[in-house]
């Protein structure tokens, strides 16, 4: 599924170059992608706590494949937003779904929820390579090929596989979490925590490839940039549960989002080589605290894991479009580099807001 998320950041340096996009319309497609997702994912959250809907998942990942696939129409450019949005409603609907159905057939939290995190992130890290390839392919045939993920998630993921929720997971109803105390105080700063975070990732997801572009490199050397920012999000999913057994997870998240700060600003000061390997470092940091947001922000309202996974897992990987067309206007006025430069300072303000945060009793 992810792969459709990571694939919209990778096709914005095609549009640019194919397209003649400007950075503000190249990253309206992310926003395109990116608002209608962040809208709903919380009320498709709430949704999956009343009522079992064992057909959401697939058809999820149906219509983010499909919408990927319809940008190579190449219509016009509403027709292109129409299209990622479409990527992103599926998105929307399948996060909250997923992500309460691991924590709710899982004892162990923290690390099944890692490795769900894991499978996203390589299939971010997958995705420039899946779309460089594809699009070597002219015509629509390079773009139905885009589609064939999708295919395989849609069988995959199909209802009579094994996705029912586990007895005594919820109770008597279906679908409902074991009620416990809500802490919403602590939950609504998580939030804020979140929506800081994604606005870094995802605006170097959409960004760095470009950024890399106008110092000099090539197009490839974009790909490998945003490739290793992917890549650096793995490594971060698996080190993040180490690093919570040891030192608690809001230890860890605070910790995390210190580190990310010196690690953008090297991105954007340090000669290319370097910045390739603080992409990663920064990805890392950003995303140790991933899936403990995940599990956090369930812990703190227990009765409703899949409103809480429509939150923090949704808002996390979408909530930062709604920022992009913002750098991207930034870009076109001043220079890229300079739009970019807000977003080494924000890894402080996620850090500040999570020293506030409580650890919840395991």
């Amino acid at each position: 599924m992810d792969v459709y998320q990571g694939a919209v950041a990778a096709l914005v340096p095609f549009l640019v170059a194919e397209r003649a996009y400007g950075y503000a319309a190249a990253s309206g497609v992310v926003l395109a992608a990116s608002l209608l997702s962040s809208v709903v994912q919380p009320l498709f959250g709430a949704l999956t706590d009343r009522r079992e809907l064992p057909w959401l998942i697939p058809l999820a990942v149906a219509a983010a494949g499909l919408g990927i696939a319809l940008v190579g129409a190449d219509a016009g450019y509403p027709a292109t937003l129409a299209a990622v949005a479409l990527s992103g409603l599926g998105v929307a609907a399948y996060h909250p779904a997923a992500a309460r159905l691991v924590r709710t057939r899982s004892g162990d939290g923290h690390a099944a929820m890692g490795r769900f995190a894991l499978g996203g992130n390589i299939g971010f890290a997958c995705a420039p390579l899946l779309v460089a390839g594809a699009l070597a392919v002219r015509g629509p045939a390079g773009w139905a090929l885009l589609a064939l993920p999708a295919v395989a998630g849609v069988l995959l993921a199909r209802p009579g596989r094994g996705h029912g929720r586990a007895a005594g997971a919820g109770g008597g109803a279906p679908g409902r979490a074991v009620a416990g105390a809500e802490d919403r105080r602590a939950f609504a700063r998580l939030t804020l925590v979140v929506v800081v975070r994604s606005v870094v990732f995802i605006g170097l997801s959409t960004f760095v490839a470009l950024y890399v572009r106008e110092r000099g490199a090539g197009a490839a050397a974009g790909a490998v940039a945003l490739s290793a920012l992917f890549a650096g999000s793995a490594g971060g999913t698996l080190l993040g549960g180490r690093l919570a057994a040891r030192w608690g997870r809001v230890t860890t998240v605070r910790r995390a989002y210190a580190a990310a700060a010196p690690a953008v600003a090297g991105i954007l000061f340090l000669p290319l080589p370097w910045a390739y390997g603080c992409a990663a470092l920064a990805a890392a940091a950003l995303y140790v605290p991933f899936s403990l947001q995940v599990t956090l922000g369930q812990d703190y309202l227990p009765a409703r894991m899949g409103t809480a996974s429509g939150v923090t897992l949704g808002l996390t990987v979408s909530v930062g479009g709604l920022a992009s067309p913002l750098i991207g206007a930034a870009a076109d006025a001043t220079s890229l580099r300079t739009a970019l430069l807000p977003l080494a300072v924000l890894p402080l303000l996620a850090w500040a807001l999570a020293r506030g945060l409580p650890e919840p009793s395991a």
